[in-house]
């Protein structure tokens, strides 16, 4: 069982020609993608954001999914919602928050029509969210990458891949934050059970920058990352991937 933390925390104009009844050619363009199921303002209020309540979300590498754990943000709500290769789950816990204290708990429920357990646990203050065990069907060396969602500080998803001229193709999994302008993430290699971790910042340029070695690892445009590099192999890597939560 592998566990990565996390280290911080536009549509496309069709014009339409009013005098022809011939297509342009930007007509003909497909749209930019947007993820329109997405938030565009944090869930997360602000009276949780120096504690352990509120909403934490995260990427998982071992198939490709998403992970999002409610505890207690606007209630007394305690679940995670976790959404694997497009089957979705909502899990629950019983052990209720404690202001001042760090918060442990196993998510229990059921996905893909079997029992699913994930123990989460997180700082008094929000801080080292991480899932500690887990039992997922299908799924014994998942990775999961957390981050703590804050009232100004919305958390975005994306799920992608990677292909290399060595060759090698691959799971290329982050979530950002464009307000505080940081991004962590991990990569895992077809076939294996190992995952590496990623995390860095967000230039002027929308560019996501590792904060190890300075190399740009992807573009962001909209809701659309892509990029092409060379690594510290000299093979050159092809990135692409897209906001799904």
């Amino acid at each position: 069982m592998k566990n990565v933390h996390y280290y911080f925390v536009a549509l496309a104009l069709i014009v339409a020609g009013t005098f022809s009844c011939s297509k342009s050619k930007d007509s003909n363009k497909k749209p930019a993608y947007t993820c329109t199921t997405c938030k565009a303002t944090p869930d997360a209020v602000a009276a949780n954001d120096a504690s352990n309540k509120g909403i934490y979300k995260g990427i998982i590498i071992g198939s490709s999914g998403t992970i999002k754990f409610d505890l207690a943000n606007s209630g007394t709500t305690l679940t995670a919602t976790l959404a694997i290769d497009g089957v979705t789950a909502t899990l629950t816990a019983s052990v209720t928050t404690q202001n001042g204290d760090t918060y442990v708990s196993a998510f229990t429920g059921t996905w893909s029509g079997q029992p699913v357990s994930i123990t989460f646990s997180v700082g008094a203050g929000g801080q080292n969210p991480t899932v500690t065990a887990f039992n997922i069907p299908g799924h014994a060396s998942a990775t999961f990458t957390l981050a703590k969602e804050t009232s100004n500080a919305l958390i975005e998803c994306f799920e992608g891949t990677y292909s290399t001229t060595k060759p090698e193709t691959g799971t290329f999994n982050l979530l950002l934050s464009r307000s505080l302008k940081l991004f962590g993430g991990a990569s895992r290699k077809t076939g294996s059970s190992e995952s590496n971790s990623f995390h860095g910042s967000i230039n002027a340029n929308s560019e996501l920058v590792d904060a190890d070695g300075g190399k740009v690892l992807a573009k962001l445009t909209g809701d659309v990352l892509a990029a092409t590099f060379v690594d510290g192999n000299g093979s050159t890597v092809t990135v692409t991937g897209k906001r799904t939560f």
